[in-house]
């Protein structure tokens, strides 16, 4: 079989259906919207939520409970694996990851957690440190500071 060869599978493809083209298509004239009312207007949409001037139902529940979403402290996360790419005795901080590509957004900080292994000895120099990745970083023969 070559490329120029392939087909889509029988019946996947339909017509685009063209709307009011003519009454004899079944969807000419008011093209499928009905006779009257918003929907059938141009441009007549009816917003998210919106239950016909009745109280909406976001409106009509009590509000309850706190978040505190928009001042949470966000992470970079790397694993110790990861860390295998740098040379032994780097140091590698937040802007030497960023250079690595490691972290490409804004994050509050950085976190290293201890999947995997690692197998040179770095001075590893992070936000937060989980106890795995402090001892795999100690047994391969180098140094974890929290900043």
């Amino acid at each position: 079989m070559r490329l120029y060869e392939l087909k889509p599978a029988e019946g996947s493809k339909s017509k685009k259906v063209r709307k009011g083209r003519g009454t004899a298509t079944g969807l000419g004239k008011t093209a499928g919207r009905g006779q009257d009312g918003q929907k059938s207007r141009s441009g007549g949409k009816v917003r998210v939520g919106f239950e016909g001037g009745q109280m909406p139902l976001a409106r009509r529940l009590p509000k309850r409970g706190f978040t505190n979403k928009r001042f949470k402290t966000e992470y970079a996360v790397v694993n110790v694996e990861q860390l295998n790419k740098f040379e032994k005795g780097a140091t590698v901080d937040e802007a030497v990851l960023r250079e690595a590509g490691m972290i490409k957004n804004d994050y509050d900080g950085v976190k290293i957690l201890g999947r995997g292994e690692l197998n040179v000895s770095l001075t590893v120099k992070a936000n937060k440190i989980s106890k795995s990745a402090v001892e795999k970083i100690e047994a391969a023969g180098g140094k974890a500071e929290v900043v």
